[in-house]
């Protein structure tokens, strides 16, 4: 059997693991060990796999994962989330379709250390959505506001997504974080406009306004928001000033946070407890994945379909935007059946050296990669982020929420075809870096 043959068997056995829910991590785990064994030998199967759990952890450059995530955590499980929709909704929530707004800001911000989706939606879905039931707002409005909000914290840095498109595809991560953070905005500005316009066009899903809030109260409601905006300046500035490393930057803003919550007195044993188990846990299946990735990569270059693809793609006579537009209606696709982490390991080692070799930027294709993902966990049959929300909206059918969520999507596409046209929004800061 050809090495090509044994990659693609490779490839469709992977799939059909993790379609059969078994783990993402031990799923290319497996394949790769099997394939890089079948290709060579098996004792070129055991070298390549101790060097890849070496390599992994040994790896400097990844500490920013549980570090981040660990940040996120404590600001999480310390309940400052409720206070910060609180802050926001302070001045907002006299707008019509205010609640709606300030779910989106809160999301920002919340974003922007919290650095997962996941923990975004979660926590804005069981903070906000009682609050737009008790002022009577749409079930499928008020839903699809947080599923829309979740999927900022995706993009603005410091985004747990990006750092792995970093770690997998060797993009420098601290210009991937900062190119993130422009598009964030501008993808929560058009959600703002979206929900704004909606309100307009149907003024039922939001019939009622909240209670007029004095302008001294707004400004008391700052500070809610300093420790977000501090744990931010300091540690995502800092990347960007060139102060320290994204690792450094983790590591800081991780004890800031800790310290933060300590101070507010927001943190107690059981929810430190919490935020570090719930890190630990995160941080070794995200480990477990790289490991399997640098072992399945292996198995990939072996079996020589990315170089072949490579040069099959160069040499095609059309334009590099078709092909673009190829690569992300397959992302489209599987986005609608696998999580995000999956897609990625899946299709990096494959599409990036194509990407790279028609000229398109390495930095800019992480933030339009996420954008696509951000898309699928929005989608039906798997939709992630719609899922989350239904464990918290019990009694809402989880296809009225895929039903709210759908002019978000269609924003998100037209934001992706901007970023396509003008792809400096995402390189322009990280330009300014040097």
């Amino acid at each position: 059997m050809s090495p090509e043959v044994t990659g693609v068997l490779g490839i469709i056995l992977l799939l059909v693991l993790i379609f059969l829910r078994v783990s993402v991590g031990l799923s290319l785990f497996l394949i790769g060990f099997l394939g890089v064994s079948w290709i060579t030998d098996g004792t070129v199967g055991l070298a390549q796999l101790s060097m890849a759990a070496f390599g992994t952890s040994n790896d400097y450059g990844l500490s920013v994962i549980p570090l981040f995530i660990l940040m996120g955590m404590f600001l999480s499980y310390s309940g400052l989330g409720n206070d910060l929709f609180s802050s926001v909704n302070t001045w907002f929530g006299k707008w019509r379709g205010g609640l709606a707004i300030a779910t989106i800001g809160a999301s920002s911000i919340f974003s922007s250390i919290s650095g997962s989706s996941n923990a975004t939606t979660a926590t804005l879905a069981r903070v906000s959505i009682p609050e737009m039931d008790k002022y009577n707002y749409k079930t499928t409005f008020s839903t699809a506001a947080v599923a829309a909000g979740g999927t900022l914290g995706a993009l603005i840095p410091p985004s747990v997504l990006l750092i792995i498109y970093g770690a997998l595809t060797n993009v420098p991560i601290g210009p991937l974080l900062i190119g993130g953070f422009i598009p964030g905005i501008m993808l929560a500005i058009l959600f703002i406009l979206l929900i704004h316009l909606q309100v307009r066009l149907k003024p039922s899903i939001a019939p009622v306004k909240a209670e007029s809030v004095s302008l001294g109260e707004k400004f008391a409601s700052l500070k809610s928001i300093w420790p977000f905006l501090l744990i931010f300046l300091i540690s995502i500035g800092g990347i960007y000033m060139g102060v320290f490393t994204p690792s450094e930057a983790g590591g800081i803003g991780a004890f800031l946070a800790f310290i933060v919550t300590i101070i507010m007195k927001r943190l107690n044993i059981k929810g430190m407890v919490e935020s570090l188990d719930e890190s630990l846990r995160l941080s070794v299946m995200i480990f477990l994945i790289f490991i399997g990735a640098n072992l399945f990569g292996s198995f990939l270059a072996l079996s020589r379909i990315p170089a072949h693809l490579t040069n099959a793609v160069v040499s095609m006579d059309v334009s590099p935007y078709v092909i673009l537009t190829l690569i992300l209606f397959v992302y489209l696709f599987l986005g609608m059946f696998l999580e995000g982490i999956a897609i990625m390991t899946l299709t990096l080692p494959i599409v990036f050296p194509i990407i790279t070799s028609l000229g398109f930027d390495g930095l800019w294709f992480g933030i339009i990669v996420v954008l696509m993902i951000n898309i699928g966990v929005l989608t039906p049959p798997l939709g992630l982020s719609v899922y989350i929300i239904s464990g918290v909206v019990k009694d809402v059918p989880i296809e009225q929420i895929f039903k709210g969520v759908l002019p978000a999507i269609g924003v998100m596409i037209i934001f992706l075809i901007i970023l396509i046209i003008f792809p400096g929004i995402v390189t322009f800061l990280p330009s300014l870096t040097g």
